[in-house]
């Protein structure tokens, strides 16, 4: 298969309890770091990578996404008005152009594969990327344009991985790895969220995938997994059962976990002590706290 990669998936369906009472009437991937919302940071890493075609699965009370990549010509005339450039720029610089973004409902809380086959009829028969707005990475080069150059070598399934302590793989899904080249690794398994003394290795998958359309055909039998949800990783494991080749990169960069509370927060120091107009505050602040 040799198509480029020109859609991505963003499943945003989730109910955010972890950040309850903030996210009570606000999605979870409009929390923002520093001055962005979290979705918005997948959105840019995407455009960064070439990709076209954005696809968003959402849920009920999910309309602040679809606001936030709109235009909002009321805003826009005040600004305009008040010659407020930078601002301007701000709200409008990195949105997709109009017929770029596409919008459909996970109407039942089934899990992240059940979110990605949702958007099954809109990917069509290509490869394609998934973002989930959760994983933050810090790089210097997107980690999902990482990716795509790397798919552009292999052809094949890749998905984002990174090490993990062997106690906390029962968190994520761990890859059984047939031989490593490089940051490159083949894949022979996948095993969701194995206990340490099962855990095939400690390389955990990240929200980053690039996809074959074939995902969809093992999707499509709504096998539950754990937690009785419909598991991206036991589709994956079946496409590796098939003899697709499925790799692994590490990816150069730093991950932040912006689901859990403690790494929300270090995610919004680490990207404003990575921001010039901000870094020097930032240190004065922090050393008030040593």
């Amino acid at each position: 298969m040799s198509q480029r990669i020109l859609k991505a998936v963003f499943p945003v369906g989730g109910l955010g309890t972890r950040f309850l009472p903030a996210t009570k009437a606000m999605p979870k991937e409009m929390l923002p770091v520093v001055d962005k919302p979290l979705i918005q940071y997948a959105v840019e890493e995407a455009q960064a990578a070439g990709i076209e075609e954005f696809i968003f699965v959402t849920g009920r009370s999910k309309t602040a996404i679809e606001d936030h990549f709109d235009h909002p010509y009321e805003l826009e005339d005040t600004l305009q008005e008040r010659a407020k450039k930078a601002e301007l720029s701000a709200i409008n610089s990195w949105m997709p152009r109009p017929g770029q973004v596409a919008y459909t409902r996970q109407q039942h809380p089934l899990g992240l594969g059940h979110a990605v086959w949702c958007a099954r009829h809109l990917v069509g028969d290509a490869p394609f990327a998934v973002l989930l707005a959760d994983d933050l990475v810090l790089a210097e080069k997107p980690c999902l344009k990482q990716m795509v150059e790397a798919y552009e070598q292999t052809k094949a399934n890749i998905v984002a991985v990174v090490d993990v302590p062997r106690e906390h793989t029962n968190r994520y899904g761990i890859l059984d790895i047939e031989r490593e080249d490089g940051r490159l690794v083949k894949v022979k398994g996948v095993v969701e969220k194995p206990a340490p003394k099962d855990a095939p290795s400690t390389l955990s998958i990240i929200g980053r995938y690039i996809l074959e359309p074939q995902v969809f055909d093992h999707l499509a039998k709504f096998e539950r997994g754990a937690g009785g949800e419909i598991q991206l990783t036991d589709a994956l494991s079946q496409l590796i059962a098939s003899r697709r080749d499925f790799f692994g990169l590490r990816y150069e960069g730093k991950r932040f976990d912006c689901g859990d509370k403690a790494g929300f927060f270090e995610a919004n120091l680490a990207f404003a002590l990575a921001r010039p107009d901000m870094q020097s505050a930032v240190r004065r602040i922090l050393a008030n706290y040593r």
